[in-house]
């Protein structure tokens, strides 16, 4: 980055510059943008520029961050659908409270369950989290 003196204010009086990118440091400052949860303001902020000046840069083929080269953003997080419904049965049927079952999910991911359940409601839960 280089920058420019914008005229000649006094001793006493600050210099307003103006700030040359070259293109590699366009292109720089553009990628980052693709990253995952990362917002244009927040890049705009890191390198004291006006996030209007980004998305500018954006625009322009010459600095906008070819899709191909940006690494496909990691399983996010989401939200599970839930059914919340009126219970019709008096007490559902369990195992005693001394069972314990542990299923392991995709991803490494562990289930416990100790105690009384009811399995038609367990198997809604798993048939949700592994969809």
């Amino acid at each position: 980055m280089s920058t420019i003196d914008s005229g000649h204010y006094g001793d006493c009086v600050a210099r307003r510059t103006k700030r040359l990118w070259t293109d590699e440091e366009k292109r720089s400052i553009c990628f980052q943008t693709a990253a995952p949860g990362v917002s244009v303001a927040q890049v705009a902020r890191r390198y004291a520029v006006n996030a209007n000046l980004i998305f500018k840069w954006l625009r322009d083929p010459r600095y906008a961050p070819d899709p191909t080269s940006v690494a496909p953003p990691a399983e996010e997080a989401r939200f599970l659908p839930v059914e919340i419904v009126a219970e019709t049965r008096s007490a559902p049927t369990a195992p005693a409270a001394g069972n314990r079952i542990e299923i392991e999910l995709a991803g490494g991911h562990r289930m416990r369950i100790s105690g009384s359940y009811d399995p038609e409601a367990l198997a809604r839960l798993i048939r949700g989290l592994t969809a």
